[in-house]
């Protein structure tokens, strides 16, 4: 299973980073990080779509089985360097892909207003959203390591497992369709 984790921090060493980089470490993922800058502030002309970045997203993306989306919550909503990104994309990378949610969150506000953000805009693309999504809070972290406390380390699991069972329906219905 080719499993796509997008880090949609845009700092370098934040929370989210560390669990993108624990959960792509773990499982196996592809990874895509937009903490390194690189990609284009989306501004919809034609000419963005033959950029490098541009064009590797859209593959990595399309290629994806499944794709888990990591933010911080910013302001009740997804960071902006994720935003910019799925902003790039549509229903021809995401259509019926299913897609994670995680946020991390610090401010008290509990992550579900970036998650909510996270679902709207997975609908406009035509994903499919699984139902399990999960916020990770200040205390979920092992920062000495890079990595998470074993408590979030089961949670992380029971996600990556749901994700796992939304890849194997899609890949069943898709093999029972085209016999």
């Amino acid at each position: 299973m080719n499993i796509l984790v997008i880090n949609g921090s845009p700092r370098k060493k934040g929370r989210t980073g560390i669990a993108s980089r624990y959960i792509s470490r773990t499982y196996n993922c592809d990874f895509i990080d937009l903490s390194d800058g690189t990609l284009p502030l989306y501004n919809g002309e034609p000419e963005q779509s033959e950029l490098k970045e541009v064009k590797d997203l859209k593959e990595k993306v399309k290629n994806a089985d499944a794709v888990l989306l990591a933010s911080p919550e910013y302001h009740s909503g997804m960071s902006g360097a994720l935003k910019n990104a799925l902003d790039f994309l549509s229903s021809e990378q995401f259509a019926h892909k299913p897609v994670a949610l995680l946020a991390c969150a610090g401010g008290g506000k509990g992550g579900i207003n970036c998650l909510n953000n996270l679902r709207t805009v997975g609908r406009g693309v035509y994903a499919n959203v699984i139902p399990k999504q999960l916020v990770l809070d200040p205390h979920c972290f092992d920062y000495e390591q890079d990595g998470l406390l074993e408590e979030s380390v089961k949670l992380v699991r029971d996600l990556m497992d749901d994700l796992k069972l939304y890849i194997a329906a899609g890949q069943l219905v898709h093999k029972n369709s085209s016999t």
